[in-house]
């Protein structure tokens, strides 16, 4: 009688299956640790000959300390140099401004001449206005002493030079000047001269004055610009500051500038 073997395995019998087809199924992880092992040890563990070539500890340090040099040097000389061309490029832009270029040769309360190199060194407020003026300019000279005040209240910062100059030279003389000022800063200088010498600072300024028409008393009123200038003690004009600007408001500006100035000029 002839007897077929059946096809598939016998019961109960598991398909014999080869270690490399495990390795196949296997996912990578799990033979991840078999590669491992494989691996060479001495790179693992050990020393190696590379050990026994390895730069002493004193010379490693050396080497290092001269890297951070050479990197510490590095970056003062660009920080110098941003410096550098960040001054030239605001002496470019102040200079292209020309506010206050040019020098001016006025009279002060004492009748002594002065001129813009007498205040070079110093910080100065500077304001134009007259003395007949009934409101705006001793409003705005009251704030600029208290600005200055306060200043001075702070120890370590040079004091500020007050400067008013008349845009009235007709009626704003030396005597003229002499009284008016007594009511403010005892630091403020007044400057006057004749009309084309308060023309002409006037201009630099960029101030704008218009005399009115006279009343019948003769009297009449010049309107004019109403800002207070801050220059550097370069003699460049820094900042300015309009009727919104309170004493405080001023003082602080003015303090932060002198904390970050430098000088533009040799």
């Amino acid at each position: 009688e002839l007897v077929i073997p059946p096809s598939g395995p016998a019961p109960h019998q598991a398909p014999s299956r080869s270690p490399a087809m495990f390795q196949t199924l296997l996912p990578a992880r799990c033979l991840l640790p078999r590669a491992l092992a494989l691996l060479p040890r001495r790179g693992l563990s050990g020393p190696g000959p590379a050990a026994g070539r390895r730069m002493p500890l004193g010379q490693r340090v050396a080497v290092v300390a001269a890297a951070g040099t050479a990197v510490g040097a590095a970056w003062l000389y660009l920080r110098e140099e941003k410096a550098r061309r960040q001054r030239e490029r605001r002496l470019t832009e102040l200079r292209t401004l020309a506010l206050g270029q040019g020098d001016f040769q006025l009279l002060d309360q004492a009748g002594r001449r002065r001129c813009k190199a007498d205040f070079r060194g110093q910080w100065v407020l500077l304001y134009f206005g007259f003395t007949h003026c009934p409101d705006v300019c001793p409003e705005e000279l009251e704030k600029l002493s208290r600005a200055v005040e306060l200043l001075d209240q702070e120890p370590g910062l040079p004091p500020v030079q007050p400067l008013f100059i008349t845009v009235d030279p007709e009626r704003d003389d030396v005597a003229a000047m002499r009284r008016y000022v007594q009511d403010f800063h005892p630091r403020l200088l007044g400057l006057t001269g004749s009309p084309e010498e308060v023309r002409a600072v006037s201009s630099a300024y960029r101030v704008y004055a218009s005399t009115g028409p006279k009343d019948e008393d003769g009297d009449y009123i010049v309107d004019h610009t109403i800002i207070i200038y801050l220059l550097s003690p370069d003699g460049l004009f820094l900042d300015y500051y309009g009727r919104s600007k309170t004493d405080a408001q001023i003082a602080q500006s003015v303090r932060r500038h002198m904390e970050t100035y430098e000088p533009l000029l040799d």
